[in-house]
């Protein structure tokens, strides 16, 4: 049987390490936020073997929330790759000790670029913590190595504080979900951040008719669309009202003639209505919520755009 004492006691080192980083938010971490959102160019994201992998996590988290980033090797940097770096990029450098030769090699040239340099490291006297224009703390007290030599706490830390500033220029950028969406149009994730509008049946597919198109016409309509419902609209376009097939049952028990009426006369009127850059997620949590299976699209001017389905959403595996 393995000794599991050592697992919780390697969870609670880097937990320990994660929170002693709380107070070390401090201007520092506000300088190093204002120069990655104020950054026109690109943020480039560097270190050495485990500081390298989580700097391709940092890099990667960046971009998928709005800032252009990307991980550039430190070795294959000092052998040609520094080209890619202008003076308007903003430059991470991870290194726990802070000496690493292949980041420290690099920094003359940092400094003759001008790209401002963001220091991630252990020790704020290191050779990269003093040539930064920013040096941020990410030191531990031990690592959960049993040896105390393996890159564990520490690099559970710098993870940690590479996704601490992400999500705070995310806020300071106003990042939005449909910003998101935009970046994330693929996966279970980019499904549920689709818009309404690229889900809605529309054109051909819509189920529409007129105040007074006549009943029959109006049954045609919903079997035809086959959504179990039409919209109804004004001459201009506008929405007036939906007739759903429970509509239709509750009318035909009461009204015995109900060819001679017309969509005026069955329809629900002021029904829910949603707009086009609507996330589907949201369509989704209001049929929900009201017991509905299908909401009508609108734009600006409350003209039918289009109606979204459960059955949309379920053939993109929302549901």
């Amino acid at each position: 049987m393995p000794d599991l004492s050592l697992a919780r006691k390697v969870l609670q080192t880097e937990a320990a390490a994660i929170l002693a980083l709380v107070d070390r938010v401090d201007d520092q971490f506000a300088r190093a936020v204002e120069l990655i959102r104020g950054c026109k160019g690109r943020v480039i994201v560097t270190g050495m073997g485990k500081s390298g992998i989580i700097c391709r996590k940092i890099a990667a988290t960046l971009a998928s929330t709005g800032t252009p980033a990307f991980f550039l090797h430190p070795a294959e940097a000092v052998h040609g790759d520094l080209g890619v770096i202008q003076a308007d990029d903003v430059v991470i450098a991870m290194s726990y000790s802070g000496e690493t030769e292949e980041l420290t090699r690099v920094l003359e040239t940092l400094k003759r670029i001008g790209a401002p340099l963001i220091a991630i490291s252990g020790s704020l006297t290191s050779t990269l913590a003093q040539a930064a224009d920013v040096a941020l703390d990410c030191s531990v007290s031990e690592e959960a190595c049993p040896m105390n030599l393996v890159p564990t706490a520490s690099t559970t830390a710098a993870l940690a504080l590479g996704d601490a500033l992400a999500m705070t220029v995310l806020v300071e950028k106003g990042f939005k979900p449909e910003d998101f969406a935009n970046l994330h149009p693929g996966g279970k994730l980019g499904k549920k951040l689709m818009r309404v509008e690229q889900l809605m049946s529309a054109g051909d597919a819509l189920p529409v008719v007129q105040l007074n198109t006549a009943m029959r016409d109006v049954i045609y309509e919903m079997s035809r669309k086959g959504l179990g419902m039409t919209s109804v609209v004004e001459e201009d376009g506008r929405l007036a009202g939906i007739i759903t097939d429970g509509d239709l049952r509750r009318k035909m028990a009461t009204t015995p003639n109900i060819q001679d009426l017309t969509a005026r006369d069955v329809m629900t009127a002021n029904p829910v209505a949603i707009g086009q850059s609507t996330m589907a997620v949201e369509a989704l949590a209001m049929m929900e919520q009201r017991k509905i299976t299908s909401i009508v699209v609108i734009d600006a001017d409350r003209r039918v755009a289009g109606v979204v389905h459960l059955h949309d959403l379920w053939r993109t595996e929302m549901v």
